[in-house]
């Protein structure tokens, strides 16, 4: 913990010696924002196949099986003329129901997430035209990540994560980039261990054209030390997700997506995956919009 207090103390300093630098930003207040409430269905419905084990047709004897995933995120800053304090909650939740022909009916959880995120962004520069204009600045987080249920005989995950970089946001095209180096104590096993390394976060929004746009997200995690081994540590983690968000009414949208993951474990070689496609039925509201002023 010693570490992660160092982390936010350089990031503070840092703000306060870029105090003369101040961006010439205009957004002032609380803004508080249903980002996106999101569920995603898929139902494959099968009868009498095991009758049609033996005819040439796969849409009579495939197994039934149902995903359901919801998703949720929600955020809330408040901007001041020199900085943005933000804190944004994200859950995710999915399962996978299969019915074989022959077998027991079986549930997976395909993504299980809760993750809180407070941080302060210095408002240091504004670009105006560059890259649609965006606002950057130094930054420091304080996150805690669990789960809603424990993987199998693995325990609950419990991480306390710091983290100080530099960020730019607020931007026409680039909502939100952040490089990083972090410090967290995972406190999933007992006792705990100290991590250290670096990571970054991308999310671009493309607008095509009224009512559609692309959304690309992307993250990286690379583990340098830890101080404690275990089975399950991983070397770096990564994932991309791409959307095509389609305003169907004001504030209700349809996203076909893609959706990647990919981690690489310490103790052996091969590397895990995980790729989702399906299409995404979302609302999202501003409950408070920040003001404008001169």
């Amino acid at each position: 913990m010693n570490k992660i207090k160092a982390i936010l103390l350089c990031a503070g300093l840092l703000a306060v010696l870029a105090a003369d630098l101040q961006a010439q930003n205009t957004k002032r207040g609380w803004e508080l924002d249903l980002k996106k409430a999101s569920l995603d269905l898929s139902s494959t419905e099968v009868k009498n196949a095991k009758e049609y084990q033996d005819f040439p047709n796969a849409k009579l004897t495939s197994d039934s099986e149902t995903l359901v995933k919801g998703h949720l995120h929600l955020s809330g800053n408040y901007f001041a003329r020199n900085f943005v304090w933000g804190n944004e909650l994200l859950l995710d939740y999915g399962k996978t129901t299969l019915k074989p022909v022959d077998g027991e009916r079986t549930t997976n959880e395909t993504s299980d997430s809760i993750l809180f995120t407070s941080s302060y962004t210095h408002r240091l520069w504004k670009a105006e035209n560059a890259l649609g204009g965006f606002e950057a600045g130094p930054f420091a987080s304080l996150s805690y990540q669990t789960e809603f249920n424990s993987q199998g005989e693995s325990p609950l995950k419990k991480v306390l994560r710091a983290a100080a970089g530099v960020k730019v946001f607020e931007g026409t095209y680039i909502k939100n980039f952040q490089l990083a180096a972090f410090a967290e104590d995972d406190f999933t096993y007992d006792p705990s261990s100290e991590n250290y390394g670096w990571e970054a976060l991308l999310r671009v929004e493309q607008p095509i054209r009224e009512g559609v746009k692309g959304v690309y997200s992307g993250m990286f995690r690379n583990y340098l030390y830890r101080s404690r081994k275990e089975a399950t540590d991983i070397d770096y983690e990564a994932g991309v997700d791409a959307r095509l968000d389609v305003a169907v009414m004001k504030e209700i949208s349809i996203a076909p997506f893609i959706q990647y993951y990919t981690a690489q474990a310490r103790a052996f070689g091969k590397r895990g995956q995980n790729l989702q496609i399906g299409i995404s039925f979302g609302f999202s509201h501003t409950f408070i919009k920040a003001q404008e002023v001169e």
